[in-house]
């Protein structure tokens, strides 16, 4: 033992303070009881709502589930195409057959469903108005064509509003043409596009125009990720799909029918999925 320290400490001393820092270990944390108040009644009100900041009178968001997996539909969710049938679309008639609803003729196997060119576009039986859409396809793997006639089909978000979707794996087009573009309108702000065969996913948030009468009072917009990627940020759409002109909007129902577009080539599409969207709120 170093002399210096047994000048300054006994071996008794030494003990007796091994012994209170065991003492200490064994004693039983006391721990702080964490509790808030359920909301308040005296707090400022929200600028623009009806709702004090932390009100205890503001309703609660309705439960939902998500899924197990990432793209899996939440509980809420209206499941268009599970990979078993098309008993959730239709087809709507050309020529003279023109306003008649005929029975899906797109191919369904291994999954997924793919575009009968000729077939007519793949019209859903629900409609829908403000909404969430996860929708997941694939270009064709054996490359024919170049330009739009790659892999060319599309989402028609209430039949009209086009988010593009086309094999842009090395195959230059027009920019407001490409994979995500809103057709006709604004390129997507990246390219994030698989090579042609591999599944691709879009998720899009759709606020559906609003018109009083004749004249529209707000556009419709749109945000959309493409593989997880941004492409579009509530970004305002200027009218109808429309090729080689300025799309325009015309007064329609506030809710219509989701389409896939038969543009003759032989996309495929699986896991498709949709939730009607409401404010805050609202139930």
């Amino acid at each position: 033992m170093h002399a210096r320290w047994s000048k300054r400490w006994s071996a008794g001393a030494f003990a007796a303070l091994v012994a209170l820092a065991v003492l200490g270990a064994q004693q039983p944390e006391r721990k702080r009881e964490r509790t808030s108040p359920p909301g308040y009644d005296d707090t400022p009100m929200l600028p623009g709502q009806p709702w004090r900041v932390h009100d205890i009178k503001r309703p609660q968001p309705p439960l939902v589930r998500p899924g197990e997996r990432l793209g899996d539909p939440p509980s809420d969710a209206i499941v268009l195409f599970d990979g078993k049938d098309l008993s959730h679309w239709h087809h709507r008639g050309r020529g003279p057959e023109r306003g008649k609803i005929l029975p899906p003729r797109w191919k369904v196997q291994d999954g997924y469903m793919e575009v009968v060119g000729g077939a007519g576009d793949l019209v859903s039986n629900e409609k829908f108005g403000d909404a969430q859409f996860h929708i997941e396809w694939a270009a064709p793997p054996v490359i024919e064509g170049s330009g739009q006639w790659r892999g060319n089909s599309g989402v028609l978000l209430m039949e009209r509003y086009e988010i593009q979707v086309l094999d842009n794996w090395e195959n230059p087009t027009y920019a407001d043409g490409m994979a995500g573009a809103i057709y006709g309108q604004f390129p997507p702000l990246v390219n994030p596009a698989r090579r042609p065969g591999e599944w691709q996913v879009f998720d899009i948030v759709f606020e559906a125009p609003r018109f009083e009468g004749e004249r529209l009072v707000k556009p419709a917009y749109v945000t959309v990720f493409l593989n997880g990627v941004l492409l579009h940020h509530r970004q305002a759409i200027i009218g109808r799909m429309a090729h080689r002109r300025v799309g325009t909007y015309a007064p329609h129902e506030p809710e219509a029918p989701l389409a896939l577009q038969d543009h003759d080539t032989a996309v495929r599409y699986r896991n498709i999925w949709v939730r009607r969207l409401k404010g805050y709120d609202e139930r």
